[in-house]
């Protein structure tokens, strides 16, 4: 068996060499090593329907060093999901290859990587919900999530946090496998660490098992070890060989170099077609699948299908022993949106929109039951423990029928955990921190935006009324930032991220609501520290609705108002008493815009847009953030209001009058502006 087994592991190779030399451009090396193990787990273990690659209960693969696409995209070729002539296309524009992968289920490609420590982080995740509705549904359903990673990847940042949780959870259903080549794109890995991989990661309360990652009865070994074990993730660290076959132009080894690790094999001094020689292939037809390998991966893929239906059977007889649960498990796996009643969860007045979140997070906790909630050691500030008040649990060891995640001290982490989550399915998640501390998170914000997967960001503390603390914990900057989101299209066409900065209780309800009903793009949710009071109106939920055309108008005295004031969050009840200020002094008339995101109110039909922010109108813009968060809305004519500086440390209070944000100096800004 392991002659095929080998020799299919060296097609793997000659086709990921060959894609990149036809594209003049990627990363053969890590490739070309990388194959023994991931046609074993092909071949072997890994779980799948190869006529259905999303049905549910599905093994999952996450791939952590996206350069290393050439060996995914060949043994996915191995598999029936892409084709030769797919290969050749690789890194051309319109092709299905990308340089980088880009998350396909239906083809077997579970996550977008690129940024090295993500994509393991994501298993994690899935790891996470896979746990999380077997406790729910049982074991029927179980099934494994297998990662790769580099020695990039191992010594990001993001891998403690990842190894860190993984290991306190217990999840032995997560197996790692770990590339260790020694090369890097630059230098070898002894240039610059010297830790103990194996220990680090048995501290974490891993299983480690160490092997030649190219030797198959090695890696079979591992993997059926990693299978058996129930208490803990197991890494398995596998030694390889960079460019692994690769010869030079006399027929010399050409394994082991850096050169190989980001360039064509040409590009690295190497021969191309003496390593296709050297590997059993023809130099001037590389592009092939061998006969005996297509017919092991044939046999291979109905085992396959034979265990699929064995599992589809099973599911049935459960689903038919168990109807309102199967109808509770159809219904998460499907996504449906829970109907909430968000106009009947109460607010007391006049209070800050992260206690208004927590209403809702309460009543979140006890209506929907396939939700998970985070926060990076803050929920009692960004108060996300409502979801606990709510009747929610944390997630232990051992029992994963709670639903919140104590992620710790770990921004990125966390956030690329919840990616995870999300891209299993089956799950609502959200996690919450700071919003000075979404720095820390935006690389996986972003990767959330590309992958258009739903997460919610609960992001408290929105302003420099953080106060006290100062300037460090003093978001100024960081909406601007995540609004450019606003601005990016994804794939689809569609807004890759949904900012909203609710303006008070009832307009956080309904912020909440858009968040829970966007299920094609990230939320992010920007909510304050301090009191801000509620907006006039009668009915102010029913009121609040309009924010969901992502600006309204809050208030209008008179029927041409001398200029229209906009604002978002807290500063537009600061609106709210410079404009009563400007009628009782000085009869000047106004327009109150809440504009709780400029993405959303831009997809808006023109007349309404108009209706909102006549173009020709003098506009006056508050913002507690920097000025620009608001030029494309205020225009070249009108004023803005923001700060343009970092903040410094004092009570809230006294920052509002030294920055310039209490009714009375806006009212004085505004006449000047008019010239009254």
């Amino acid at each position: 068996m392991n002659k095929v087994i080998n020799k299919a592991a060296d097609n793997i190779r000659i086709l990921a060499a060959s894609m990149v030399e036809k594209a003049k451009s990627g990363h053969p090396g890590g490739a070309m090593g990388g194959a023994d193990f991931i046609n074993v787990l092909y071949a072997e273990f890994l779980n799948f329907d190869p006529d259905d690659r999303t049905w549910a209960n599905r093994d999952r693969f996450f791939l952590d060093p996206g350069h290393m696409s050439p060996m995914l995209y060949s043994v996915l070729c191995l598999t029936g999901s892409y084709s030769l002539e797919d290969l050749q296309n690789f890194r051309q524009w319109g092709s299905i290859t990308p340089g980088h992968p880009e998350v396909d289920k239906a083809r077997g490609v579970e996550n977008t990587s690129g940024p090295l420590g993500q994509g393991h982080t994501m298993a994690v995740g899935a790891a996470i919900a896979e746990r999380f509705l077997v406790a729910r549904f049982g074991e029927w359903m179980a099934h494994k999530t297998y990662a790769f990673i580099s020695d990039g990847g191992i010594q990001e940042e993001i891998s403690q946090g990842a190894g860190r949780i993984a290991g306190a959870l217990g999840l032995s259903n997560l197996i790692l496998f770990y590339d260790a080549n020694n090369i890097q794109l630059s230098t070898k890995v002894e240039e610059v660490t010297a830790e103990n991989t194996a220990e680090k990661y048995e501290a974490w309360g891993w299983n480690v098992i160490t092997i030649d990652g190219n030797d198959a009865d090695q890696i079979r070994e591992a993997l059926t070890a990693a299978g058996n074990e129930k208490e803990r993730p197991t890494l398995i660290i596998g030694k390889t060989l960079m460019g692994k076959g690769a010869m030079g132009p006399n027929g010399e080894d050409f394994s082991n170099k850096v050169s190989t690790h980001g360039q064509p094999l040409s590009g690295a001094g190497a021969s191309i077609e003496k390593t296709i020689e050297n590997l059993g292939g023809d130099p001037q037809h590389p592009f092939v699948i061998f006969p005996e390998v297509k017919e092991f991966y044939q046999k291979a893929l109905e085992a396959k299908r034979a265990y699929a239906r064995k599992k589809k059977a099973e599911q049935a007889a459960w689903e038919k022993a168990n109807p309102e649960r199967a109808a509770q498990y159809r219904k998460f796996m499907s996504g449906e949106v829970p109907a909430i009643d968000y106009k009947a969860i109460a607010h007391k007045a006049n209070i800050a929109t992260r206690a208004a979140s927590a209403d809702v997070l309460v009543a979140l906790a006890q209506q929907v039951e396939n939700m998970i909630v985070s926060s990076a050691d803050l929920s009692n500030s960004d108060k996300t423990d409502g979801f606990l008040k709510g009747g929610a649990r944390p997630l232990v060891k051992g029992d994963f029928s709670g639903a919140f995640l104590q992620a710790g001290v770990a921004e990125l982490t966390m956030a690329t955990i919840c990616n995870g989550i999300a891209l299993h399915g089956g799950i609502f998640v959200a996690c919450g921190t700071f919003f000075v501390f979404s720095d820390y998170m935006k690389p996986a914000v972003r990767l959330a935006a590309l992958m258009q997967v739903p997460v919610k960001y609960i992001w408290s503390h929105d302003a420099f009324r953080v106060g006290e603390d100062g300037p460090t914990h003093q978001p100024i900057e960081q909406e601007a930032q995540i609004r450019l989101l606003e601005k990016v299209r994804n794939h689809a066409g569609d807004m890759s991220l949904l900012a909203l900065r609710p303006a008070d209780a009832a307009e956080t309800s309904v912020a909440w609501k858009m968040a829970m009903e966007n299920t094609q793009s990230p939320t992010a949710l920007i909510l304050s520290r301090q009191n801000i009071n509620d907006l006039p109106g009668k009915d102010r939920y029913e009121e609040a609705l309009q924010a969901c055309k992502g600006a309204y108008i809050v208030m209008k005295n008179g029927a041409h108002p001398d200029i229209i004031l906009l604002a978002s969050g807290s500063e537009v009840s600061t609106l709210v008493d410079a404009a009563q200020l400007l009628l009782e002094r000085k009869n000047i008339t106004s327009q109150i815009v809440s504009v709780i995101s400029e993405g959303l109110f831009r997809e808006q039909p023109r007349e309404y847009q108009e209706q909102i922010l006549p173009q020709a109108a003098l506009k006056y813009g508050l913002t507690a953030g920097l000025s620009v968060t608001l030029e494309g809305l205020v225009g070249q004519q009108g004023k803005i209001h923001g700060v343009n500086h970092f903040g410094y440390s004092a009570p809230a209070k006294v920052l509002d009058e030294k920055f310039g944000f209490t009714g009375e100096q806006v009212y004085q800004e505004i006449c000047e502006l008019l010239k009254k």
